[in-house]
Protein backbone atom coordinates (compact mmCIF):
# COMPACT_ATOMS: atom_id res chain seq x y z
CA UNK A 1 0.00 0.00 0.00
CA UNK A 2 1.39 3.44 -0.88
CA UNK A 3 2.06 6.08 1.78
CA UNK A 4 -0.86 8.11 0.42
CA UNK A 5 -3.27 5.16 0.74
CA UNK A 6 -1.99 4.39 4.25
CA UNK A 7 -2.62 7.99 5.31
CA UNK A 8 -6.09 8.05 3.75
CA UNK A 9 -6.91 4.87 5.67
CA UNK A 10 -5.56 6.45 8.85
CA UNK A 11 -7.98 9.38 8.34
CA UNK A 12 -10.95 7.03 7.97
CA UNK A 13 -9.78 5.05 11.03
CA UNK A 14 -9.48 8.33 12.97
CA UNK A 15 -13.16 9.13 12.40
CA UNK A 16 -14.24 5.57 13.15
CA UNK A 17 -12.35 5.83 16.44
CA UNK A 18 -13.99 9.16 17.23
CA UNK A 19 -17.48 7.76 16.63
CA UNK A 20 -16.76 4.63 18.70
CA UNK A 21 -14.94 6.61 21.44
CA UNK A 22 -12.04 4.20 21.00
CA UNK A 23 -9.40 6.06 23.01
CA UNK A 24 -6.76 3.35 22.69
CA UNK A 25 -7.28 3.00 18.95
CA UNK A 26 -7.01 6.78 18.53
CA UNK A 27 -3.94 6.93 20.79
CA UNK A 28 -2.31 4.36 18.50
CA UNK A 29 -2.91 6.67 15.50
CA UNK A 30 -1.45 9.73 17.24
CA UNK A 31 2.15 10.61 18.03
CA UNK A 32 2.93 11.29 21.69
CA UNK A 33 3.28 15.01 20.92
CA UNK A 34 0.00 15.20 18.94
CA UNK A 35 -2.20 18.22 19.54
CA UNK A 36 -5.55 19.32 18.18
CA UNK A 37 -6.63 22.91 17.67
CA UNK A 38 -10.41 23.28 17.72
CA UNK A 39 -12.39 25.80 15.64
CA UNK A 40 -12.66 27.85 18.83
CA UNK A 41 -8.87 28.18 18.99
CA UNK A 42 -8.64 25.89 22.03
CA UNK A 43 -5.51 23.74 21.74
CA UNK A 44 -5.42 20.33 23.43
CA UNK A 45 -2.82 17.62 23.82
CA UNK A 46 -3.64 14.08 22.80
CA UNK A 47 -4.51 13.06 26.36
CA UNK A 48 -6.62 16.18 27.02
CA UNK A 49 -8.60 15.63 23.85
CA UNK A 50 -9.14 11.91 24.50
CA UNK A 51 -10.27 12.66 28.07
CA UNK A 52 -12.87 15.07 26.66
CA UNK A 53 -14.02 12.49 24.14
CA UNK A 54 -14.50 9.87 26.85
CA UNK A 55 -16.20 12.37 29.21
CA UNK A 56 -18.82 13.27 26.57
CA UNK A 57 -17.56 16.78 25.81
CA UNK A 58 -17.19 15.61 22.20
CA UNK A 59 -19.76 13.20 20.75
CA UNK A 60 -19.46 12.07 17.15
CA UNK A 61 -22.22 10.06 15.48
CA UNK A 62 -21.34 9.75 11.80
CA UNK A 63 -18.75 10.79 9.23
CA UNK A 64 -19.10 10.84 5.44
CA UNK A 65 -15.87 11.69 3.66
CA UNK A 66 -15.91 13.99 0.64
CA UNK A 67 -12.15 14.26 0.02
CA UNK A 68 -8.84 13.18 1.53
CA UNK A 69 -5.83 14.98 0.02
CA UNK A 70 -2.33 13.84 0.97
CA UNK A 71 1.12 15.31 0.33
CA UNK A 72 4.09 13.20 1.43
CA UNK A 73 7.54 14.72 2.01
CA UNK A 74 9.79 11.80 2.97
CA UNK A 75 8.94 10.85 6.57
CA UNK A 76 6.50 13.74 7.05
CA UNK A 77 3.18 14.46 5.40
CA UNK A 78 0.25 16.85 5.26
CA UNK A 79 -3.33 15.77 4.86
CA UNK A 80 -6.54 17.69 4.32
CA UNK A 81 -9.70 15.73 4.99
CA UNK A 82 -13.15 17.10 4.20
CA UNK A 83 -16.04 15.28 5.81
CA UNK A 84 -19.66 15.77 6.75
CA UNK A 85 -19.82 15.04 10.46
CA UNK A 86 -22.79 14.68 12.77
CA UNK A 87 -21.74 15.67 16.28
CA UNK A 88 -22.71 17.29 19.57
CA UNK A 89 -19.85 19.15 21.26
CA UNK A 90 -19.42 21.31 24.34
CA UNK A 91 -22.98 20.57 25.50
CA UNK A 92 -24.60 21.75 22.27
CA UNK A 93 -27.23 19.85 20.38
CA UNK A 94 -26.62 17.23 17.73
CA UNK A 95 -26.04 18.83 14.33
CA UNK A 96 -24.26 18.30 11.05
CA UNK A 97 -20.99 20.03 10.19
CA UNK A 98 -18.89 20.20 7.04
CA UNK A 99 -15.47 19.94 8.67
CA UNK A 100 -12.06 20.30 7.11
CA UNK A 101 -9.27 18.73 9.11
CA UNK A 102 -5.76 20.00 8.38
CA UNK A 103 -3.37 17.33 9.66
CA UNK A 104 0.37 16.86 9.87
CA UNK A 105 1.89 13.40 10.12
CA UNK A 106 5.23 11.75 10.76
CA UNK A 107 6.44 8.24 9.99
CA UNK A 108 7.59 6.55 13.20
CA UNK A 109 9.12 3.07 13.05
CA UNK A 110 7.49 2.55 9.64
CA UNK A 111 3.98 3.65 10.68
CA UNK A 112 2.30 6.98 9.98
CA UNK A 113 1.21 8.91 13.09
CA UNK A 114 -0.84 12.08 13.37
CA UNK A 115 1.20 14.93 14.88
CA UNK A 116 -1.33 17.76 14.74
CA UNK A 117 -4.74 18.70 13.46
CA UNK A 118 -6.73 21.87 13.09
CA UNK A 119 -10.38 22.08 12.17
CA UNK A 120 -12.33 24.59 10.08
CA UNK A 121 -15.61 24.42 8.20
CA UNK A 122 -15.88 24.26 4.41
Amino acid sequence: MTDEKQIQKLYRDYWTGMIRKDAQGLRDLMAEDYYLEHMTGVRQTRDQFLAGLLAGTFNYYSAEHDAIEVRVHGDSAEMIGRSRITAAVYGGGKKSWRLQGNFTLRKEAGAWKLTSSGVTTY
